[in-house]
């Protein structure tokens, strides 16, 4: 599950600098035909770059929540359970076999 979750992170990034191409060549585009000047060409970039970010980072965490909820519901246990529960289990088999030791 987590695996899927870091896929579908790292479609985001990839999608994030296909979208920071697309600015950059519209912002070209925009000051060639005169609609504004580099200076605001530059200002513009940075915002659209900037919310792009934001946008990415807040799918991120959305996703993230998504997964983790999901992971609930389906009742599955986390790796930290798991390596508790094999923590526990080793500390019951030294006790069995320091038990079993004493009775011989």
């Amino acid at each position: 599950m987590k695996e899927l979750m870091k896929n579908v992170v790292y479609a985001g990034v990839g999608a994030a600098f296909l979208t920071k191409e697309k600015i950059e060549e519209l912002n070209r585009e925009l000051v060639e035909k005169g609609k504004m000047t580099q200076e605001e060409g530059r200002k513009f970039v940075e915002e659209l770059i900037k919310k792009s970010e934001n946008a990415k980072d807040q799918l991120e965490l959305w996703i993230s929540q998504r997964v983790e909820d999901k992971i609930k519901q389906l009742n599955l246990a986390t790796r930290d359970e798991l390596a508790d529960l094999r923590r526990q289990v080793e500390e019951l088999q030294v006790a069995l076999n320091a038990r079993a030791d004493e009775e011989k």
